[in-house]
């Protein structure tokens, strides 16, 4: 149930950022939980796989900047898979990757 919420909120910080940011188009808030989704996924799989070794080098020392930065290359990789979702900037994907953490970290 905590999963849902999270998706359901996450939706709902990346749908009011696209209307505060103009450099990310975000068609409905179908799109938007998708979106979560998608990003989520790619956030376990091609993300932890991208984390690992990076925070190996890091020593775990910079775990929180390593992880926003892997969530900037997810959004920009979520980008070119989701129809009715962009983001211009690389700017705009740091600023949607810092939002969604924090509300992240809140809800856990």
């Amino acid at each position: 149930m905590s999963f849902i919420i999270e998706v359901l909120v996450l939706a709902a910080i990346l749908f009011a950022l696209s209307t505060i940011i103009k450099d990310i188009v975000v068609k409905d808030y179908g799109t938007a939980i998708w979106v979560c989704l998608v990003i989520g996924f790619l956030n376990a799989t091609i993300g932890a796989v991208i984390r690992f070794p990076l925070n190996l080098l890091s020593l775990f020392l910079i775990t929180f900047i390593v992880r926003i930065i892997v969530s900037v290359l997810m959004i920009k990789l979520a980008n070119r898979f989701i129809k009715g979702f962009r983001v211009k900037t690389w700017l705009s994907a740091l600023i949607l990757a810092i939002a969604m953490a924090a509300v992240g970290a809140v809800i856990d």
